[in-house]
């Protein structure tokens, strides 16, 4: 995350080391090392698990075999050590977003303002419109909760347990969620990579998200439309029973419209370029203010309280901003969906940030990704070309590494400078980590997304792969955008505004 007051060229940002001793090898050695030991770690290890710690400690490791790459070229410990405090600092801002945004959602969960758009959300379901209403359901909330995975464990679930009942196919119906699920992810500022990948490029969450609707928009538009072709020629039998969630829902939250008028208030805030932090604390305010007078019952609840005091009152909000809160319904398939880890539920990805800037800022220090980056740039020679290598080193690490997140970290921190050197602004490269990085990662078997999603579906990767429309098209979009010089934002602009 790019701090406002701090001017994108200014060359003090990111004191990229030029090493002239250090060659293209050389330079890849880290690089090498450390798919090959996230590959063993995911692949032959740890699995799913693997972001829970592991892989944070293989970045280390990588930046371990950069330092050793530095001495042999004899730059100085200190050096090292400089350049990565300087990586860290980079990101102070992004580590504080995440934090608010883990408040947020945890204020906007017992305030019943993620549950109402569940509960309106649900009531579009129709067998015609069956696989469209899944996919508009399933972005609604993936963008209330910022993601994919809770969505699609919870009502992704019942949507396929519905969709089967209809007689329409698994494969048809778990693309629909998952395309929707992860276009919601892709524009939530709750959702950890949309955070990760500015956080990465050098950029800022909201103008990072601003950006990623011209490609996204487009492609989820065409998603609909095939989808909707699809839903007018095939046979659905019975109607959708939702009653029972509906019920739950309504017996465990006050549900209400006029709960979203804190989400309309935090977008005005937004769109008026209230800086993320303030937009976001006003948010996590305001959620708790109206959880108090909205859900006393479930603030009593969580601060374990009998009466409705400012203790009480205060207890159970802070509760809800720091630490894990559930709220329990009568629907088993609900309870994952209503639970929040507040701002300790950032802490992993947090954790990711930070080793990654470990690593990359031994690999600044020793100059290696400025080799790497004119190696790119050489190779790449037009813009579209550099497009394309960032989506295709999204692309290998996501079959390598098997993690998207890493999909996200490694080619982030390598192609940053490639981009300043073109003249690019980082929400190009922002964007592109995520039209390639994010969501092709459920498309490959034995990647983490693809292995959970299929695992919590009950649908395999290949019978869904092709109904996944949106997660294979958006690559392509992106590569149409560069191809046709569209929205591709120039770094001086970025320059003349602030």
């Amino acid at each position: 995350m790019q701090d406002e007051n701090i001017n994108p060229l200014n060359p003090q940002n990111e004191n990229i080391v030029e090493n002239k001793e250090l060659n293209l090898f050389e330079a890849l050695i880290p690089v090498i090392a450390l798919v090959l030991m996230l590959f063993f770690n995911v692949f032959y290890v740890f699995g799913d698990d693997a972001l829970s710690g592991s892989n944070q400690f293989i970045l280390l490791l990588g930046a371990a075999v950069a330092g050793v790459v530095g001495f042999f070229n004899k730059v100085s410990y200190k050096k090292m050590v400089e350049e990565v405090a300087e990586n860290v600092r980079s990101t102070t801002g992004a580590l504080l977003i995440l934090l608010l945004v883990g408040a947020l959602a945890g204020t906007w969960l017992i305030s019943g303002i993620i549950p109402s758009m569940i509960y309106y959300g649900l009531q579009i379901l129709s067998p015609t419109y069956f696989l469209v209403a899944c996919v508009l359901i399933c972005a609604l909330i993936s963008i209330a909760t910022g993601s994919s995975w809770t969505t699609s464990a919870t009502v992704g679930i019942a949507l396929i347990g519905i969709g089967d009942t209809l007689g329409i196919s698994l494969g048809m119906t778990a693309g629909a969620v998952i395309s929707g699920a992860y276009f919601g992810d892709k524009l939530s500022p709750l959702s950890d990579t949309t955070n990760l990948a500015p956080a990465m490029a050098g950029g800022e969450l909201f103008s990072h998200i601003k950006y990623m609707t011209y490609t996204t928009v487009p492609t989820i538009t065409v998603t609909l439309i095939i989808f909707l072709i699809i839903g007018l020629n095939i046979e659905t039998s019975g109607t959708p029973d939702i009653s029972d969630k509906l019920i739950a829902m309504d017996a465990a939250f006050n549900i209400s419209p006029w709960l979203f008028l804190v989400p309309i208030m935090v977008i005005i805030l937004i769109v008026r370029k209230t800086p993320p932090l303030i937009a976001l604390l006003m948010g996590t305010l305001l959620g708790a203010v109206t959880a108090i007078i909205a859900q006393p019952d479930i603030v009593l609840n969580i601060a374990e309280a009998k009466n409705l005091d400012f203790n009480a009152a205060y207890k159970g909000v802070m509760k809800a901003i720091t630490v894990d809160t559930s709220v329990e319904t009568s629907s088993a398939e609900l309870n994952d969906l209503f639970s929040s880890g507040g701002m300790s539920g950032m802490l992993g990805t947090i954790w990711l940030i930070i080793c990654a800037m470990v690593f990359g800022g031994v690999m600044d220090a020793i100059g290696a990704l400025s080799r790497i980056s004119k190696a790119l740039l050489s190779l790449a020679t037009t813009t579209f070309g550099l497009f394309a290598s960032t989506v295709a080193s999204c692309l290998a690490l996501n079959v390598t590494a098997s993690d998207q997140y890493l999909a996200l970290v490694v080619p982030g921190k390598m192609f940053s400078k490639a981009y300043r050197d073109r003249g690019l602004a980082p929400e190009n490269l922002s964007r592109t980590l995520e039209d390639s990085g994010t969501v092709t990662s459920v498309l490959i078997p034995w990647n983490t997304c693809g292995a959970y999603q299929s695992g919590v579906l009950g649908v395999p990767v290949a019978d869904y792969f092709f109904y996944a429309i949106f997660n294979w098209l958006s690559p392509f979009m992106t590569l149409l955008f560069a191809a046709l010089n569209i929205k591709i934002k120039q770094l001086v602009q970025t320059a003349k505004i602030s």
